[in-house]
């Protein structure tokens, strides 16, 4: 359940090991984004009204996710350092023997959770952007489609904390007088490369034409369909998953030397 090419040792943790998960968690987040695609938007699923019988949960969406973090906490998810659940109080205990995750990054990152965040927008402004407009009554399958969704996103930015330590570890005289100053504005400064978010944002634009194009075998069908929008994919890294990543490596760099 952990995100592909986990990190697993300290030695392992360098700007490639994590340049190549990041790519990896690129086709996780455009194959979720395509399965939940096949969906109208189904606003009953994001509604109080269609679980009022259910004790505290404000709509479907909140309750399958609500729920499936509960069983994937007891077989052990949220024990490792990639994982950040959507509802983190009163999780239930793993009963399974813990796998003994070495401590790569500081005691602090377990607190920078900022999934409250991803939740909005990816409800409120993300979904409206590749979803039709309609309701086919497929509510629990939509759910379950956007907690994968949920999932990708969160992982991939959270993952800031180990880009944030591995550009600490290569430069700690770069950051280590901004960090000492809790200065947000000159650590954004030193973690913003706009010629490496140009390119990421081309990289996730072409993998998404090629990902979701709708394949013929009817020669004489010329034009190209997709699936969702590729042009969806450099908006959702440029205006959300890069600058809340650069929002939880701040956060992480305010603490490491804590």
């Amino acid at each position: 359940m952990g995100a592909c090419n986990t990190i697993t040792t300290m030695k392992s943790l360098n700007l490639d090991s994590i340049r190549e998960s990041l790519i990896r968690q690129e086709d996780t987040i455009i194959f979720s984004l395509i399965e939940r695609s096949k969906f109208p938007i189904n606003s009953p699923v994001y509604s109080p009204s269609l679980v009022s019988t259910l004790p505290s949960s404000k709509s479907l969406l909140h309750f399958i996710v609500q729920q499936s973090e509960a069983i994937q906490s007891q077989v052990g998810r949220y024990g490792s350092p990639e994982e950040h659940p959507f509802f983190p109080d009163n999780l239930p205990s793993s009963v399974l023997p813990q796998y003994n995750h070495p401590q790569i990054l500081h005691p602090t990152a377990a607190a920078i959770n900022i999934n409250e965040t991803i939740w909005d927008m990816y409800v409120n402004q993300l979904l409206p952007l590749f979803t039709t407009e309609g309701d086919d009554g497929n509510y629990v399958p939509t759910a379950t489609s956007d907690l994968q969704c949920l999932q990708a996103i969160s992982r991939r930015i959270h993952y800031g904390k180990f880009v944030a330590e591995v550009k600490y570890r290569d430069a700690p005289e770069d950051y280590g007088p901004a960090i000492r100053a809790q200065d947000r504005d000159a650590l954004m400064e030193l973690l913003t490369f706009e010629k490496v978010e140009e390119m990421l944002k081309r990289r996730v634009e072409k993998k998404a034409r090629v990902f979701a194009q709708e394949v013929s075998l009817n020669d004489m069908d010329k034009r190209e369909k997709y699936k969702i929008d590729p042009c969806l994919l450099p908006r959702l890294y440029g205006e959300w998953i890069m600058p809340l990543t650069k929002l939880v490596e701040v956060e992480y760099l305010l603490k490491r030397l804590d």
